[in-house]
């Protein structure tokens, strides 16, 4: 009756993430490993910031890519403390401070991150040697695994998620034990919040280039917005791609929700730099892998899901 939605503080968590991360592994493959190792609810209740020598080495897009996912795991927000690297992106934007105006800036933003004898209510360690290529293979973010490995089994011992987890397999018509490297791809998605950035485009570029996508290949690139379309155009980035036998689409949402036409068809498996992979996400009954757009270039170059390492 009051219209008043109560939220609670949130707690504070600290993810630091040690070591640098392999050639060919993305801010998308690190996030997507966070995920598998925390969970859909393992932030539940948390507001995270990330750290670490990987993080640190992130370029502000892929921070954002990291950022974005952080409500995969449950957690309220997702940041990474303001650095050079911060100040670079910002400066000469529209609305940046200039002038006397932006050193202030720049020393107040110096006083943001978290003091060194900071307490948080968690703190949690991964090391970058231990992240490659990412995928899912089920029906939630947190369902995923390296590229190399292989469907694992349920490990829990509560019913509800082994049949949980039963039913997500059944969906996406894998199985236990299944090597995932090598299946057959239907459809090749590049964008969304997540990965509809400039630099995902180059890397998407980067691998294709030279190369030609696979026939059978239905492949929707969508820029995230007209700036980013504006952008990739005056890089020359959309001749790379349409020379390799891609078009480059309008900016939107597109598949990530099967927003409009650009819906995956029933039963066909969709590669997707999206952030969800719920049942019916991209269409009813639409199978949806998640992945960065390296494994996704890869996907559309070769026709099934491959190693970008290997290309």
């Amino acid at each position: 009756a009051s219209q008043c939605v109560l939220q609670p503080r949130p707690k504070t968590m600290r993810i630091t993430i040690n070591g640098k991360l392999g050639k060919g592994v993305t801010a998308k493959d690190l996030a997507l490993y966070i995920i598998a190792q925390m969970s859909t609810g393992g932030a539940t209740g948390y507001f995270v910031e990330y750290a670490g020598e990987a993080i640190r080495a992130l370029s502000m897009e892929e921070r954002m890519t990291v950022c974005n996912l952080s409500i995969e795991m449950g957690a309220r927000g997702g940041m990474i403390a303001p650095d050079e690297t911060t100040f670079a992106y910002v400066k000469g934007r529209e609305h940046a401070p200039s002038g006397e105006a932006w050193d202030k800036a720049v020393a107040y933003w110096r006083t943001l991150p978290t003091d060194p004898d900071a307490v948080f209510d968690r703190e949690i360690t991964f090391d970058a040697a231990n992240i490659g290529p990412r995928l899912t293979y089920g029906t939630n973010p947190g369902m995923g695994i390296d590229i190399s490995e292989t469907v694992p089994s349920y490990e829990g011992t509560d019913q509800a998620g082994a049949i949980s987890h039963a039913k997500a397999l059944e969906y996406m018509r894998f199985s236990e034990g299944q090597k995932l490297e090598g299946t057959k791809v239907d459809y090749v998605f590049l964008g969304s919040c997540t990965n509809g950035r400039l630099s995902d485009f180059q890397a998407f570029a980067d691998m294709v280039k030279g190369r030609k996508k696979a026939p059978h290949i239905t492949a929707w690139l969508v820029p995230g917005s007209q700036e980013v379309y504006r952008q990739i155009i005056s890089a020359g980035i959309d001749k790379v791609l349409q020379e390799a036998g891609f078009e480059l689409r309008q900016p939107g949402c597109s598949a990530c929700l099967a927003m409009n036409d650009d819906k995956i068809p029933q039963g066909c498996l969709a590669v997707s730099t999206s952030n969800r992979n719920f049942e019916g996400r991209q269409g009813p009954g639409s199978r949806t892998i998640l992945a960065g757009p390296l494994v996704a270039a890869a996907a559309a170059i070769t026709g099934s899901i491959t190693d970008p390492r290997t290309l």
